[in-house]
């Protein structure tokens, strides 16, 4: 059962915490992560790119010159694709990107990565995040005396305006919640930064 050290705001040690194994100790599936990856940035993806083919150019109605006895080669229609502001042929044309990925392996994916964060020691678990009032400098000192440095994610367990408010102007520094978790945002930022109560509930839905 993995064991790692809880912070205060200040970045004194105040305690340690015992980690679900099933959900912060199992052996990273790196396949199922990056399958997972590949299917949420698909899902991002908003397919709306389209080109014009011959037969939505404008133009083009009437042979450009007779078939034979010219020297040149036959041609239909300006609207060709061999032509000037012809249409485009076998470009892009609106489509959607999406599918689908079985709802374990997602969860899957979550735990896998929760465990590399682990194993690497890029997990910091402060006992509380609280503040008083909205200001990016309390946020700043915070990570300061943690030692975060850095892309940092703090993932909290449910909305906190006074914290996410004062962390959304500090550049590589992102908020998010328990239940919009993805691994996307695992992957890019290095470090993971949790509350107590956001390990309880990262318990609760994923064991």
């Amino acid at each position: 059962m993995p064991k790692v050290d809880v912070y205060d705001i200040k970045g004194k040690k105040v305690s340690d915490i015992d980690l679900k194994e099933e959900i912060f100790g199992i052996v990273p599936n790196e396949s199922l992560v990056h399958s997972v990856l590949v299917n949420y940035l698909a899902n991002q993806r908003q397919g709306t790119q389209s080109t014009k083919t011959r037969a939505e150019v404008s133009g083009g109605g009437k042979k450009p010159w007779k078939q034979k006895e010219t020297g040149r080669a036959r041609q239909g229609s300006t609207r060709a694709p061999q032509w000037i502001k012809g249409g485009i042929a076998l470009g892009p044309k609106p489509r959607l990107y999406s599918y689908k990925v079985n709802k374990k392996e997602k969860r899957l994916a979550i735990k896998s990565l929760l465990s590399s964060k682990v194993a690497e020691n890029e997990l910091v678990v402060v006992d509380k995040l609280a503040f008083n009032e909205i200001k990016t400098k309390n946020m700043v000192n915070a990570l300061t005396n943690l030692k975060v440095e850095g892309k940092a994610l703090i993932l909290l367990p449910e909305k906190n305006e006074n914290v996410q408010k004062s962390a959304r102007n500090i550049e590589g520094v992102k908020t998010s919640l328990v239940n919009t978790i993805n691994v996307y945002d695992l992957l890019k930022y290095t470090k993971l930064v949790v509350t107590l109560d956001t390990i309880k509930k990262l318990e609760e839905v994923y064991a």
